[in-house]
């Protein structure tokens, strides 16, 4: 995972965080319901590139 998708994946889920408190204060359940979608979203973009680099480590030890 680049340095650039870390950063993105990250301000999405920090968006999305911000986004739920907002509908959550202001009872927009709307935005609130975005804000976890968008923390969702982010997770899954999160979790695949953890599973890319997982079997990049694999791929690169039986390489040795």
């Amino acid at each position: 995972m680049g340095a650039d998708d870390k950063i993105s994946n990250k301000a999405e889920e920090l968006g999305g965080k911000v986004k739920e408190g907002a509908g959550r204060v202001t009872g927009n359940e709307s935005l609130e319901a975005e804000g976890r979608a968008d923390q969702a979203d982010s997770n899954l973009k999160q979790a695949g590139e953890k599973a890319k680099e997982g079997m990049k480590k694999v791929k690169d030890a039986f390489k040795s």
